[in-house]
């Protein structure tokens, strides 16, 4: 967790460029309906910069706790490139490229993908659609293809916001140990559904994910104890 520490050390400094930033942890650390820090209590630090013409930075450091799913990694940076661009009528689109770094894998295992979306908004709701590709890339055995929709809700006059989300991740494979780290078992769809409490810059959430992976052999990088239905908890804040 020493470039969360390092994140954190450069707040005030980066905060008078505009840096927008948060601290959370969470009960644990669900991707794509699957734990990336093996089912344990998980911190996480993040910054973004806003750049000219719509492009954001952002970094995410994020404890992985020795989960098995990235070599026993004790945490992912995540370093994002993204821009957003409003089209009117409450039509966004938006693209992104990131890549994932692991620190403490007993192996190589970084890897990259970039993603488009689109979403349309009115008023207090927003529904969406998303697609992450990760190309064939030794790390994750094959390439990787998540598509998925997601719908927020925000109620008028109180600090809640309902949200929920579907998704399916396909892919080729070229090593079977190596894939099973983002489709353990094989293609597979997960869901989810939440609620977030926001009060000013302190945001609390709780989400149900799940997911159809079932007959999970469990090699290496599987780590099948963490791919099911699960309620988890996060507490974040925001400066």
């Amino acid at each position: 967790m020493v470039a969360a520490a390092s994140c954190a050390a450069a707040l005030p400094a980066l905060a008078q460029s505009g840096l927008g930033a948060s601290v959370e942890v969470a009960t644990d650390e669900r991707r794509r309906g699957i734990s990336w820090s093996d089912g344990q209590f998980s911190p996480a630090a993040s910054v973004s910069v806003g750049v000219p013409f719509g492009l954001d930075l952002d970094a995410r450091v994020t404890g992985t706790r020795g989960d098995p799913r990235h070599g026993g990694a004790d945490a992912v940076a995540d370093l994002t490139g993204g821009f957003s661009r409003e089209i009117g009528g409450g039509l966004r689109l938006n693209g992104l490229a990131t890549g994932h770094f692991f620190a403490g894998a007993a192996e190589r295992l970084d890897y990259a993908e970039v993603g488009v979306g689109a979403s349309f908004a009115l008023g207090p709701a927003e529904v969406g659609v998303d697609a992450r590709y990760a190309p064939d890339q030794r790390a994750i055995g094959g390439d990787n293809l998540w598509v998925g929709a997601r719908a927020r809700l925000g109620v008028p006059m109180t600090p809640f916001t309902f949200n929920a989300s579907v998704g399916r991740s396909t892919g080729s494979v070229d090593d079977e140990r190596r894939a099973a780290r983002l489709r353990p078992g094989g293609d597979y769809t997960d869901w989810s559904l939440g609620v977030d409490h926001i009060l000013g810059p302190l945001s609390l959430g709780l989400v149900y994910t799940g997911t159809d992976i079932s007959d999970v052999v469990d090699p290496p990088f599987a780590n099948a104890r963490h791919t099911g239905d699960k309620v988890t908890a996060r507490v974040a804040i925001s400066f």
